[in-house]
């Protein structure tokens, strides 16, 4: 995917990019009620013949439900298949308007303004759209690639700090499966990324979506080398679950990782002190290491990441690099 733009000022970016490429004639601009609030009334401004959607924002309202209010809601307005989609917002703004576009009249364009940094270096990513059922995470989706996205880090500054500290799940989980160095910038450099400086903000940013983009361009759906990507996914998507999505997704992936790495020393795969050490560095970002749910085989099977009652385990062998491990459910 060429189309991924790290810039300051978006909005006048988007705006050049949509009159030179021309997506769609008109566009829906899906948020939720909190981003709308922040950012709605400037972004329209900046986009040529573009219309407001809004949803309340949380993981509540990513279900099907909520899809079809949306589609409602833009069939009023009149919008067929030459016109386009545009996501503002974090991870669940994102999947669902992708979603709705690679539904809506069998398909339409849509682009990704991440405001999240968790949305910012995963979910915006990769093209995977999705929504939610009782009995499990993202189990209705779709591969659907946006056309363009485009990453603003001044949205940053206007999140709380467990924000942050979702997003950072994340690029630690870059750092553990892919790249080394990656988790030592983040080691050495966590209070100036806590401070938002611009060089140490840009620098994971970039890294991250690389390791995403060069992992999905080898496997674009998820049939293999992607699969390292949920590294921390299937206990962690069971917690956010079982917390009914009160849990934030990156503070779920984490207690996830410890759980994998567990499991991975206690197979002898992974040293303990690697363990320790990636354990030590979610704890100074502030993300949680421990849970008091205790998660069932009934829980992980409601997971994705399986085939025939075996599940995919991502474990980590060293600091910058991770396997795939069937692991057969009793």
């Amino acid at each position: 995917m060429n189309n991924i733009f790290i810039q300051n000022n978006s909005a006048q970016a988007i705006s050049k990019f949509l009159s030179k490429n021309r997506i769609g004639n008109k566009y829906a601009v899906i948020t939720d009620s909190i981003t709308a609030k922040l950012f709605g009334k400037k972004f329209l401004k900046a986009i040529p013949n573009s219309h407001l959607f809004t949803f309340p924002a949380g993981e509540k309202s990513k279900n099907i439900t909520t899809i079809v209010t949306l589609a409602e809601a833009i069939i009023a307005k009149q919008f067929d298949r030459k016109d386009a989609i545009i996501a503002l917002g974090g991870g669940v703004v994102g999947d669902m308007a992708g979603f709705l576009a690679s539904i809506y009249m069998r398909g339409i364009p849509y682009i990704q303004v991440p405001t999240t940094l968790l949305a910012m270096v995963d979910s915006s990513l990769g093209g995977k759209t999705g929504v939610d059922l009782p009995s499990g995470k993202n189990l209705l989706g779709t591969f659907a690639p946006a056309k363009a996205v485009f990453i603003d880090p001044l949205f940053l500054h206007t999140l709380p700090k467990n924000q942050i500290r979702n997003g950072l799940a994340e690029i630690i989980k870059y750092g553990v499966i892919k790249d080394k160095s990656l988790f030592n910038f983040i080691e050495q450099n966590l209070e100036k990324i806590f401070s938002l400086d611009t060089t140490s903000i840009n620098h994971i940013i970039s890294r991250s979506v690389a390791i995403k983009i060069a992992i999905v361009k080898k496997d674009e759906h998820e049939s293999g080398l992607r699969m390292l990507l949920n590294y921390g996914h299937t206990f962690g998507h069971a917690l956010e679950r079982l917390s009914g999505y009160k849990l934030l997704h990156g503070y779920a992936i984490a207690i996830g990782m410890i759980l994998a790495n567990k499991i991975a020393v206690q197979k002898k795969l992974l040293k303990k002190s690697d363990a320790e050490r990636i354990k030590n560095l979610l704890m100074r970002a502030g993300l949680p290491v421990t849970t008091m749910k205790k998660l069932t085989m009934k829980d992980l099977l409601s997971d994705k990441k399986k085939s025939d009652k075996v599940l995919s385990l991502v474990l980590p062998t060293k600091i910058g690099h991770a396997i795939i491990h069937p692991e057969k459910c009793q």
